[in-house]
């Protein structure tokens, strides 16, 4: 196969438009899929954990509610140290092994969690999830901009972050009814240990997967034509090139530009409402015994977590796709952050699990929406006041996807023990101190 490119033609005529979307919509149809089964698996392990607390780990360990946030957001520390060395070593060693690497290493990890005694190797193994994950979603999208012109990427980069919903949509029944087939299957082995096993299985199945279908860059691709192959590797030279003309902008200097502070922060908060969510909205669930005298099976917790993440995947592709059309981001983006905003703290005085889960729905549908929507804002935020340059660089520290981690740790670790300091209490049980001595009913805690 010849690696030789055609410069980009200076003209947009008919020939070049129909040879761009029928290239183009081959690389949609053919990485797309298999990148949102990773993400989909890769988000599954990272949060599975919420499930398996009410579903007798946490009583299996002896665990109180900090011990189990602090479980949850170690992986992130990590996480967090490897990312960036991980992703140097993606762009070294190509995106076919290393994405291989990481999905084999922490399907291993992730099915090793199984077997914990107690909570230290707990933390242990949750660490070295986070290590063995490292650098995969900041990965993918550096994967996704060798393969996708500027002009397509949100798009692409949308279609890749509806696994974060479909997860939960999915994922959480499944393993809810893993936990309950596990506890009525084995008579001394725990239904959630069962769970973490079945679950890493399929990343280590992907990761041995990605090594013959995963294509590194358009020149080798062996399913493209040589006309479709030539045009998009010569397109995504171009890009290149031009990023490369840019005028550079020092790392240090663009860390100081207050717009790329502001960035950070509403990014920090959307991803500290998504783990949140993520790890203790079935233990809150679970804590509708004692609020509402209510109780539900670990598969009705199942089933009753993914309602939100349902309406929250219509939420993200019904609202990115709009910000498209229009062309406007900053209140697509602020929007759903401020409706997130209100209907949370409404929970608190709510009388019932029904109203209690449609403010929950409201929640993630709004922290949906805002997550696709708010990537294009940088660029339109930040244009003719800051080069590029700034937010390519600070992206890579401060708010791209893949450096949510430090969000991340921050909402697993404070939820809890914010409850424990305002109900004194370490129990995992998600109500707040009556406000006064007439108050009757316990009332849910917010989760954001």
């Amino acid at each position: 196969m010849s690696s030789e490119v055609s410069p980009p033609t200076s003209g947009q005529t008919p020939a070049n438009s129909a040879l761009e979307k029928r290239t183009l919509r081959k690389v949609l149809i053919r990485l797309i899929p298999f990148i949102i089964a990773m993400y989909f698996i890769n988000y599954l392990d990272r949060t599975n954990l919420g499930i398996a607390g009410p579903g007798g780990m946490n009583e299996d360990l002896a665990m109180t509610a900090t011990q189990f946030g602090f479980a949850a957001g170690i992986f992130f520390f990590g996480y967090l140290i490897l990312e960036v060395p991980s992703n140097l070593a993606l762009h070294k060693f190509g995106a076919r092994i290393w994405l291989a690497r990481i999905l084999i290493s922490w399907g291993v990890v992730a099915a090793a969690m199984a077997f914990v005694l107690n909570h230290f190797w707990l933390y242990v193994l949750r660490f070295l999830l986070g290590v063995a994950e490292a650098g995969f979603f900041p990965g993918v999208i550096l994967y996704l901009t060798y393969w996708f012109p500027t002009s397509m990427r949100a798009r692409a980069t949308a279609l890749f972050m509806l696994a974060i919903p479909m997860s939960s949509v999915v994922g959480t029944p499944v393993s809810s009814w893993l936990i309950s087939s596990g506890n009525a299957i084995f008579e001394n082995f725990a239904g959630w240990r069962f769970m973490f096993i079945i679950e890493g299985v399929p990343a280590v199945l992907l990761g041995i997967m990605c090594i013959f279908y995963l294509t590194d860059h358009p020149r080798d691709a062996k399913w493209l034509s040589a006309e479709e192959r030539n045009w998009l590797q010569s397109t995504m030279d171009a890009e290149e090139k031009s990023k490369e003309e840019t005028f550079h902008y020092p790392v240090r200097r663009s860390l100081l530009q207050p717009r790329v502070w502001a960035l950070s922060f509403v990014y920090f908060g959307m991803v500290y409402g998504l783990y949140a969510m993520s790890f203790f909205l079935p233990t809150i669930i679970s804590g509708f015994q004692e609020t509402f005298g209510v109780e539900y099976s670990i598969v009705e917790i199942g089933f009753i977590t993914a309602i939100p993440y349902l309406f929250g995947a219509v939420a993200m592709y019904f609202w990115s796709r709009h910000g498209d059309r229009t062309g406007e981001r900053v209140w697509h983006v602020a929007l759903p952050l401020f409706i997130g905003g209100v209907t949370i703290p409404i929970a608190l005085y709510l009388s019932s699990p029904f109203t209690t889960m449609i403010a929950v729905t409201i929640t993630c549908m709004a922290i949906c929406a805002a997550l696709p929507t708010f990537w294009p804002l940088p660029q339109t935020f930040l244009a003719g006041a800051v080069p590029l340059q700034v937010w390519r660089s600070s992206t890579r520290w401060a708010t791209r996807p893949g450096s949510s981690p430090p969000t991340s740790p921050v909402g697993s670790l404070t939820s809890p023990a914010l409850r424990t300091r305002a109900c004194g209490s370490s129990e995992p049980s998600w109500s707040p101190p009556e406000s006064s001595p007439s108050s009757s009913r316990r009332r849910p805690h917010p989760i954001v």
